[in-house]
């Protein structure tokens, strides 16, 4: 079923409806939809590179607003929907190691998740359950979310058909490296402003 839905994300990108299809998805896979909007993203970019960025700034904004949604669901809905997500997105085990995240750095925990391939969707729901700040949860997802969908579309842009293969085969590795030197960084300013 997922490989269906990817493949049907993608079929979205050779259409005038490229980018509303990328808002869209990128909008509910940060709440509830399982496939993640970065392959069209990337499809689009490597369709029309001048229009890179552009797609990159459509798909941040889309997930920081699906963000707050999930936020919204975690909430006010979570009694109501938390079998649907155990069953269907995530374990009850996935969603309490959020919950103790949250305990040690809520912002660098949806940081993490927005950056990384961990599923950012946990996090924003869990924000909402755990009633982290809202604040807290759209300050870590601007950089997070607008930092991954840019460093995609950027080197899309700048390097065009040479780095699909290359993000393809490499980006959960490029991506857990890119959230480590920025998780050092903190640590390395925090160190320096004692």
């Amino acid at each position: 079923m997922i490989r269906r839905l990817y493949d049907w994300v993608l079929s979205w990108a050779d259409t005038r409806f490229g980018v509303p299809v990328l808002a869209a998805i990128s909008f509910i896979e940060s709440s509830f939809f399982p496939v993640p909007p970065d392959p069209l993203l990337m499809a689009l970019c490597l369709g029309k590179p001048k229009k890179s960025f552009w797609y990159a700034f459509v798909c941040s904004v889309s997930s920081v607003l699906g963000g707050i949604l999930g936020y919204f669901i975690g909430l006010a809905l979570w009694e109501l929907l938390s079998g649907f997500f155990y069953t269907y997105l995530f374990s009850p085990e996935a969603f309490m190691y959020v919950g103790d995240k949250y305990q040690e750095n809520a912002f660098i925990a949806i940081l993490g998740a927005a950056l990384t391939p961990i599923p950012y969707k946990v996090f924003t729901i869990g924000a909402g359950v755990f009633k982290i700040s809202l604040l807290t949860l759209i300050a870590a997802s601007v950089i997070g979310r607008s930092a991954r969908f840019f460093i995609e579309a950027g080197l899309i842009f700048f390097l065009g058909d040479r780095i699909k293969s290359f993000i393809d085969r490499y980006f959960n590795i490029l991506v857990t490296l890119f959230f480590i030197l920025l998780v050092l960084g903190f640590i390395l300013v925090k160190f320096y402003m004692k």
